[in-house]
Order: structure tokens, then C-alpha cells, then sequence
């Protein structure tokens, strides 16, 4: 399994809790190895299977979450 890795542009993130979301929300998908969320970047940078979870899931996920991906 060869891991990729994007970063997503996050919008509407304000406190830790906002953070810790969106991290339980990206690790809970499958194929997903590593989120690693920044509060002051506004980003995520994750590591995944791009066999197994697709950067459209990753951004559904993030939305379901209550947040915006932008770009």
C-alpha cells in the first residue's frame, strides 16, 4: 500500500474542539492512516490509501463534520 498525502484548506475552524472534529472525522474514514489538523493554518494534511478513500470522501467527511474545504 503506497500512501499519498494532500493538504485540504479548511474553513470555519475557531477552537480545539473544531480541530479534534475534524480529525475524528477524517480518521474515521477507511484508508485514512494519519490527519494531522492545524487550527492557525486552517489545513489538514492527510496521509492515505488512494486505493481505498477518495479526496471527495476525505472533503464529504470534513462537510458532514460542519466545515468547509475549500478549494
Amino acid at each position: 500500500m503506497a500512501l499519498a498525502e494532500i493538504t485540504l484548506r479548511i474553513e470555519g475552524m475557531s477552537c480545539h474542539h473544531c480541530v479534534m472534529a475534524v480529525k475524528s472525522a477524517l480518521r474515521g474514514l477507511a484508508g485514512v492512516s494519519s490527519a494531522d489538523v492545524s487550527l492557525m493554518g486552517k489545513k489538514a494534511v492527510v496521509s492515505y490509501d488512494p486505493g481505498t478513500v477518495t479526496v471527495e470522501k476525505m472533503k464529504e467527511a470534513v462537510e458532514e463534520a460542519g466545515y468547509q474545504v475549500v478549494g
